[in-house]
């Protein structure tokens, strides 16, 4: 890895920001039955930027922290952005090619959040085991959305942005 710059820096505190002001702004449709996050577009980030990685897990924190998360919620949903925002890392630095890098950069968020998510939801809250399955396509779909239709297009851009 390379040096931890002050531009480093600058950029995680920058994504963190827009990772916790887009999920507040957007609160009404990223909470609920259906959830659509759309600050979960920033999902690809890892795919260019490490910093992304902490930025991400501490973005998600703050925002379930902010909006009155159960603190099992908190620790553990973080966590999960975490380990999918790591495993996005390593598919942005050994895949080249840019289709097979969005599909298989965007799939650690949403299939993780979607299986886990759930999981957690069931532990803190006390939702009934059975609406697992229903909660987790749901999910699926909300993450879906946020990430890849979002998310490709921010990705994008800022890879553009980047080689000039």
């Amino acid at each position: 890895m390379k040096k931890f710059t002050t531009l480093k820096l600058a950029r995680a505190g920058l994504i963190a920001g827009l990772y916790v002001a887009i999920s507040l702004i957007t609160f009404p449709i990223a909470s609920g039955a259906v959830q659509i996050r759309l600050s979960e577009a920033l999902c690809f980030l890892p795919l260019i930027y490490f910093e992304a990685v902490p930025a991400l897990f501490i973005g998600c924190a703050l925002s379930n922290l902010i909006t009155g998360c159960a603190l099992f919620d908190i620790i553990f949903g973080s966590l999960v952005t975490l380990v999918s925002a790591l495993l996005t890392y390593f598919i942005g630095k050994t895949i080249k090619k840019t289709p097979l890098k969005i599909i298989l950069g965007g799939f650690f968020p949403v299939i993780l959040n979607a299986l886990l998510l759930p999981l957690i939801w069931v532990w803190c809250y006390g939702a009934i085991e059975y609406i697992y399955p229903i909660q987790a396509v749901l999910l699926f779909i909300g993450q879906s959305l946020s990430v890849y239709a979002l998310g490709t297009f921010m990705y994008l851009g800022v890879k553009k942005h980047e080689k000039r």
